[in-house]
């Protein structure tokens, strides 16, 4: 039997047994007047009194169990709905943990250079601007390291010859096909005098 029709069940039993307390009361209200009008009422109704008052005590009985069980049958529907409502949480939660790791790896993925469709795009900027606008910049970062092979300086080389290589020296002992004037002797550069 399903939750619903017991509780249907029960509730309609409920109801008999509240119809059944009201026409008992009225039966005990009825006995009472007779009681009071009759002579020696007391004495006469007393067996119909004691009947009528267990079977209001049996009405009564009647009633808690019926109120148990309803309160059972409505502890099982509760605990049930709440099971429900915790499973379509767990479910909101779960799609919840999977959209952020989707979007993290999208993320993750812009980082470094890939390239990702447009729709994933969209979804990390409608999660986190900030994060998508981060991704993008490392994206640009990497890109930029990847791409710029590292090349040694071009002035590297001519910083070790600039060192070598000295001007005036380089003159001064350069090769002339010169002959010297006649009369004059060659003479060692050390002891040469400059004239001004």
């Amino acid at each position: 039997m399903k939750l619903i029709e017991a509780q249907q069940a029960y509730r309609f039993q409920r109801q008999e047994i509240i119809d059944q307390r009201r026409e008992l009361q009225r039966q005990q209200k009825a006995l009472e007047r007779k009681m009071n009008t009759t002579v020696n009422g007391k004495e006469l109704f007393a067996e119909e009194a004691a009947t009528l008052e267990l079977s209001i005590y049996a009405n009564e009985e009647k009633f808690e169990e019926n109120r148990k069980v309803l309160d059972r049958l409505a502890e099982q529907k509760c605990a049930v709905w709440n099971a429900e409502v915790c499973r379509q949480q767990s479910d909101a939660m779960e799609e919840y943990a999977l959209d952020m790791a989707k979007i993290m790896e999208v993320a993750r993925r812009i980082s470094d250079g890939g390239k990702v469709p447009a729709s994933d795009e969209q979804k990390l900027m409608d999660y986190s601007m900030e994060l998508y606008m981060s991704a993008k910049n490392a994206a640009m970062m990497k890109e930029l390291e990847e791409k710029r092979k590292e090349y040694d300086s071009l002035w590297e080389d001519e910083d070790e010859e600039q060192a070598e290589y000295d001007p005036q020296g380089k003159a001064e002992n350069s090769e002339v096909d010169i002959a010297l004037p006649e009369g004059i002797e060659p003479v060692d550069a050390g002891d040469a005098v400059v004239e001004s």
